[in-house]
Parts: structure tokens; C-alpha cells; sequence
């Protein structure tokens, strides 16, 4: 088993976390244009999944195995909470949801950082 880097894993979040931002400020430009379908980023275990590489262990032909799915980091069609007459499916609420969530993600990403940092300064007065 290798060992975890944490700011290797928060460096991918932070840079999968820009990519959504920028999908939700798109969908949101684009909440009036006819016929325009929202777009969202997969999941970021499923990011973290295909990037890492891990698999579960079998130590016996009858377990199953279980392999990381192949689904890569590109926009695709989101949920749709309403469909207007004119076939766009923006909704404002979801995506100023998917924005808080960015933020949110962002804010425990940094208070992260700071209190390893804080760990790190604290070991090398003591």
C-alpha cells in the first residue's frame, strides 16, 4: 500500500472543483438560450477512482472483483429540475446549489491546509 498525499489529493479536488465552478457559471450564462442542456462534471470519487488507480483485493477466485470505473472528467448532462417550452433545462436553484457546494469544498479544502500548516510550524518549534 502506498502512502496518501494529502496535498496531491487536495490539489486534484481543488483543481476538479474549478472545472465544476466554471460549468455552473456556463449553465448559468446560459439559463435563457433556447434549447441549451445543462452540463455537469462526474463525481469526484469517481475522479478520484480513475486517477488513483485503487482496486479492491481478491484473495479467492469467488470473490468478485471490483475495478474503477472508466468514466472520465468531461461535462455531461446534468438532472433536469425543470424543462421550459423552449427545451432549455437550466434551473437557477440547482445550479446556485452546485455553486454553495463549490464554495463550501473550497472553504474545507483551505481550512485543511491551514491546519496541517499550523501542525508542521508547531513540530519544528518543538
Amino acid at each position: 500500500m502506498e502512502p496518501v498525499h494529502l496535498f496531491g489529493l487536495l490539489s486534484l479536488q481543488r483543481g476538479w472543483l474549478s472545472a465544476r465552478q466554471s460549468i455552473v457559471s456556463q449553465n448559468i450564462a446560459h439559463a435563457n438560450t433556447p434549447g441549451y442542456k445543462t452540463q455537469d462534471l462526474s463525481d469526484f470519487a469517481k475522479v478520484l477512482d480513475k486517477s488513483a488507480g485503487l482496486r479492491m483485493a481478491t484473495t479467492s477466485t469467488s470473490h468478485q472483483s471490483i475495478t474503477p470505473s472508466g468514466e472520465s472528467v468531461s461535462a455531461r448532462g446534468g438532472e433536469a429540475w425543470e424543462v421550459s417550452h423552449s427545451g432549455n433545462d437550466v434551473s437557477l436553484e440547482a445550479e446556485l446549489i452546485k455553486a454553495g457546494d463549490v464554495r463550501n469544498n473550497f472553504s474545507m479544502d483551505t481550512n485543511v491546509l491551514k491546519t496541517f500548516h499550523g501542525m508542521w510550524l508547531s513540530s519544528l518549534k518543538g
